[in-house]
Formats: C-alpha cells, sequence, structure tokens
C-alpha cells in the first residue's frame, strides 16, 4: 500500500507542480487516475481462475460495471484538445464513483440485508 500510495501522491504533486511552471510556454499539465479498466493481462495475474467472479470488481463501483477503454480514450482525448484548453493541473478521476463510494467510513452499508435494517429500526424505537 505505502508505495502505491506514495507514487499517486508524487504523480499529483507533479502534475500540479508541472501545471503551474510550464503554463507560461503554453502547455498545461493534467493526469488521468483511472479506476478498474480491465485489460486479459492484468485482471488474469490479479485474479486469477474463479478470483474475479468472487471479487467481481464491478461489485465495488457505484455505476455496476467496470470502465470501457473507449471511455478513458475519450478523456484523453478531449485532455489533449482545445475543448479542455482552461484545464491545467488537474488529475481526473475515472472510475464510475468507486473511489467515492469506498472513501467513506460506512462504505459498506449496502451490504446489510433488508431484514437487518428493519430490525435495527425496530430497536430504535424502543426504551432501554
Amino acid at each position: 500500500m505505502v508505495p502505491s500510495a506514495a507514487a499517486k501522491a508524487g504523480v499529483l504533486a507533479m502534475t500540479r507542480s508541472l501545471a503551474v511552471e510550464w503554463a507560461k510556454y503554453g502547455i498545461r499539465s493534467n493526469a488521468i487516475a483511472p479506476g478498474p479498466f480491465p485489460t486479459e493481462g492484468a485482471w488474469s495475474r490479479l485474479l486469477p481462475g474463479d478470483l474475479v467472479k468472487k471479487f467481481d470488481p464491478a461489485k465495488k463501483v457505484p455505476v455496476g460495471r467496470v470502465g470501457e477503454h473507449q471511455e478513458l480514450a475519450n478523456l484523453a482525448a478531449y485532455l489533449v484538445s482545445d475543448f479542455s484548453a482552461y484545464v491545467n493541473g488537474e488529475v481526473i478521476t475515472i472510475d464510475g464513483g468507486e473511489w467515492l463510494k469506498g472513501a467513506g467510513e460506512f462504505n459498506n452499508l449496502d451490504l446489510i440485508p433488508t431484514e437487518m435494517w428493519d430490525m435495527m429500526e425496530a430497536q430504535r424505537g424502543k426504551k432501554g
């Protein structure tokens, strides 16, 4: 975890620093932080065999699916186009909301069965 986190923080700092330093030359610096975009090589190594079914990455993404490579290409095309001429120093996350879902303390509440919610609601009305 530490090497990955340090590398991501470094990319963020570098992107922002370059954006400030090189803007006077007409050079913008932006980065893309992709979520799960499956490739055969990576997925077969990270989730071999039946693990991909057991730990389906799409289940962690609020939009209910992993990314399509064309979506990633579309974002990159936008960032290098004149349509994004005023975007500078940004790291854009494209992950279907996965990071946001996992960023909170109560990010697994969707795993609680309806029956348990009903039981907690009934307990809330009782005086102890």
